[in-house]
């Protein structure tokens, strides 16, 4: 019997389903929703083999050019067993192609390199590609462990400044409202202008807040009703998976970072987590801040693309083009952007 790919039109099934398989946040149905505000189509598609299901998929459909036509692509997934992986890709594929006429179907599992499932992603056809989105080399905690345990694996400094951020009268918990969220974005442009990231603008933020609800929890530290810092993130589960994270001067001044990014391993592990992954190891400074945690590496599989479509190889290498252009562009307006803050602020004071 050849497995079909049926749609999943119910919130509650879908989510139910990636907890099922341990599945990643951003296959959960509320972050599909986050990105069908922002530019993309979603696709929710149940893998089933008569009455059982044996895998699952949240597909993000972006829009391409005439003759790409669209791109599919599925962020930390498919979900599915080691033993039921190729079939499952290849029906995904197929689907892809015919019901999104894609150009590609582009995957970034949440599986090991070097795993079982590695095998099963060549032998459904697809190759590994530079065109990444999230980034494979990450750091994932245990976190069945004990505290104790946790620790053992930190620097001796990082230890310290998290039991002195403890010990602070600082508060670390859960922000509950939109008023703490405004709080949490104006601290991310604080930190992005001072680390030189890009980010989106606020509204998307906004819309993870709402959309995800409970499975995006996050974690400030706060001196009264003043914010200081925060880790947000967002969890399945089984895993808890950071988003964003910043720190106000005053922040840096008293090491909150160190504090907050403690109170949310021990807030995911309440909330039933049994991994945490802190999304990404670049070589820059926040990296480093990250690698504090833990004397070890995870390297997940990476991004693999199938081609769907007799334009793929144009395809493959107009996009790394495109997304360099992007990029450039992105930085052109951040520069502009940061150019005009100061005016703006001193509008705003009257001034």
């Amino acid at each position: 019997m050849i497995p079909a790919v049926v749609p999943c039109t119910d919130r509650a099934l879908w989510d139910e389903h990636v907890d099922r398989f341990q599945g990643h946040p951003q296959q959960l149905w509320g972050w599909g929703e986050t990105k069908a505000m922002h530019g993309w189509s979603v696709d929710r598609v149940l893998v089933k083999a008569g009455d059982e299901t044996i895998g699952c998929a949240q597909l993000l459909v972006r829009r391409l050019p005439v003759p790409f036509r669209a791109l599919v692509y599925i962020p930390r997934g498919p979900m599915c067993s080691a033993e039921n992986a190729q079939v499952v890709l290849n029906r995904l594929a197929e689907h892809a192609a015919l019901r999104h006429r894609g150009v590609a179907l582009s995957i970034e599992p949440d599986w090991d390199r070097g795993s079982a499932f590695a095998g099963a992603v060549a032998a459904a056809g697809f190759r590994e590609s530079s065109n990444t989105v999230l980034i494979p080399r990450t750091l994932i905690l245990d976190l069945t462990r004990s505290d104790d345990e946790l620790m053992a694996e930190m620097s001796k400094s990082t230890r310290a400044n998290i039991r002195k951020a403890m010990r602070s009268d600082v508060e670390f918990r859960k922000v509950k409202n939109d008023s703490e969220l405004e709080q949490v974005l104006a601290i991310y442009h604080e930190t992005a202008d001072r680390a030189g990231f890009g980010i989106h603008e606020d509204q998307y933020y906004r819309d993870i807040f709402r959309n995800l609800g409970d499975a995006s929890p996050i974690i400030a530290a706060f001196d009264g009703e003043q914010m200081l810092a925060f880790t947000w993130l967002s969890r399945s589960g089984a895993t808890a998976f950071e988003l964003y994270g910043g720190v106000s001067s005053e922040g840096q001044k008293q090491r909150v970072n160190y504090g907050v990014k403690w109170a949310a391993l021990q807030s995911m592990r309440e909330d039933g987590c049994s991994r945490y992954d802190f999304n990404g190891l670049l070589n820059d400074g926040i990296s480093d801040f990250k690698k504090q945690f833990a004397k070890h590496e995870n390297m997940l599989l990476g991004t693999w693309e199938r081609p769907l479509s007799p334009f793929y190889p144009a395809y493959s290498k107009a996009m790394p083009l495109a997304r360099k252009g992007l990029q450039q562009g992105r930085q052109l307006l951040k520069g502009a952007a940061a150019r005009l803050r100061p005016l703006a602020r001193k509008l705003r004071s009257g001034n």
